[in-house]
């Protein structure tokens, strides 16, 4: 599998997660509509490295329980990437 386009993608869905996580901070803080627990929480499945660092900067979900997932998300995705790349299935 070339890395290239992958590697593409995966940043994308890692910043919309991110966009997704300080937007709806945003929307906290003026009162507005928000976006669903559980959507925030799909974005950090296909996302985790954009999930954590929109909750670590826009200080967000942090201390709800279900948003723990998010590490274990994240924990998941370096193990799958490891995976990837010691098979030679994702050539770095």
């Amino acid at each position: 599998m070339d890395a290239v386009p992958f590697l593409i993608v995966y940043l994308v869905l890692n910043v919309i997660a991110f966009a997704m996580y300080v937007w709806d901070k945003h929307k906290a803080k003026n009162d507005q509509w928000r976006t669903k627990e559980s959507t925030l929480l799909i974005a950090a499945l296909v996302g985790p490295w954009g999930a954590v660092a929109g909750m670590k900067l826009a200080r967000h979900k942090t201390l709800k329980l279900k948003f723990k997932l998010v590490y274990v998300f994240l924990v998941l995705h370096i193990l799958i990437l490891a995976y990837l790349v010691y098979s030679g299935t994702l050539a770095i």
